[in-house]
C-alpha cells in the first residue's frame, strides 16, 4: 500500500530506545486528522468482508486504531496488555524483542469459538509481540485469524513476517 501521505508522516528516531534501534513514530500519523482517516479507510476496505467480529489491540499503540476500527466495522475490542493492567482471569505470554523480554496478557473470557479475530498492532520488526498476541489468540479457538499492523519494518533485515507464514494472513498498510 505504501501511501505517500503516510510515508511522509512517519517518524524515525534513531537509537531509541536503545543506539542502533531505528524507532518508527506512529504518533505522528495518529496527531495528523488526514492520515487517521487514509488509515482507517485502507484497514476498513481490507477487512470490511472478512466478518471480524473482534479486533485486538495490542498494548499500547494497537489501540488507537483496533479502536477506530471495530467501530467502523461493528466489532468489539479486545485489548492484550502488559501484566497487571487487566482486573479479571488472564491468560499470558512472554516474548523476546529487539531490546529485551516481555509479557503480555488478555482477558481468559474476552474471544469464543464463535469470533472471527483481526489482530491489530502500530509495528512488525522482529515479531515476538505479534506472536505472543497470536498464540494468547489461538488458545481461544476463535473461528479464524486475521493480522495487521501500520508499518513492517524490513529494511533493518527484520523479518517478523516469517514467523506467520502459512499459519495466518497478514496485512500491512506500510513496508519501510
Amino acid at each position: 500500500m505504501n501511501n505517500k501521505k503516510l510515508l511522509e508522516n512517519l517518524r524515525c528516531i534513531p537509537d531509541f530506545p536503545k543506539k542502533g534501534i531505528n524507532f518508527r513514530d506512529v504518533t505522528t500519523l495518529y496527531k495528523n486528522a488526514e492520515c487517521m482517516q487514509i488509515m482507517l479507510d485502507e484497514l476498513y476496505e481490507l477487512y470490511k468482508d472478512k466478518g471480524i467480529t473482534k479486533i485486538v489491540g495490542i498494548e499500547s499503540r494497537g489501540f488507537v486504531m483496533a479502536a477506530a476500527l471495530a467501530g467502523r466495522l461493528k466489532a468489539g475490542v479486545v485489548l492484550a496488555r502488559k501484566p497487571g493492567k487487566l482486573p479479571a482471569t488472564v491468560i499470558k505470554e512472554s516474548f523476546s524483542k529487539e531490546y529485551g523480554v516481555d509479557t503480555i496478557e488478555m482477558h481468559l473470557d474476552s474471544i469464543n469459538e464463535n469470533d472471527v479475530v483481526l489482530i491489530h498492532d502500530d509495528l512488525l520488526a522482529t515479531g515476538g509481540t505479534a506472536k505472543a498476541a497470536y498464540k494468547l489468540v489461538k488458545h481461544m479457538n476463535p473461528k479464524e485469524i486475521y493480522m495487521n499492523f501500520i508499518v513492517e519494518i524490513r529494511d533493518e533485515g527484520l523479518h517478523g513476517r516469517d514467523l506467520f507464514d502459512g499459519i495466518v494472513d497478514v496485512t500491512t498498510l506500510m513496508v519501510v
